[in-house]
């Protein structure tokens, strides 16, 4: 009796995990998948989010600040997803934000002051443009 109570139970497990199985299939076929490319300007933005990321570590630490890194430059060449979006506002803000990104390299002493002044620079430029990294830009801020 329990070996048949056990068949059926295999039986209906193996059969239930089958129809999934070709339920999967049927719904994948014909779709086509595609990989997002990130622009250069979206790489870019990533690499800087990183390199603030460590800088906040630094600054919080009263670490050495180091050296400005010279890639985030690039910002002001940096092909966008929709090079459209290059235009006057975009580049009152990066310049806004490499400013105050060399602040905080010129003016160790008031380097929170100026991070939080580039954060800030992001924001309002993310609020216009492209809003949906704001939540994680806004985690760099120093309090």
């Amino acid at each position: 009796m329990k070996n048949a109570i056990l068949l059926i139970f295999a039986s209906i497990l193996l059969f239930s995990c089958d129809k999934k199985q070709e339920k999967t299939v049927e719904k994948s076929e014909g779709k086509k998948f595609e990989m997002y490319e990130m622009s250069e300007m979206s790489m870019l933005m990533e690499q800087m989010y990183a390199d603030n990321e460590r800088l906040k570590q630094r600054i919080i630490q009263g670490d050495t600040i180091g050296e400005f890194p010279n890639h985030f430059l690039k910002i002001h060449k940096a092909v966008m997803t929709d090079k459209q979006e290059n235009d006057a506002f975009f580049k009152e803000h990066a310049a806004a934000f490499i400013k105050s990104q060399e602040l905080i390299y010129q003016d160790p002493e008031n380097a929170k002051a100026h991070f939080n002044e580039g954060v800030d620079a992001c924001v309002k430029c993310h609020e216009v443009k492209c809003g949906g990294p704001i939540v994680r830009i806004k985690k760099l801020y120093i309090k």
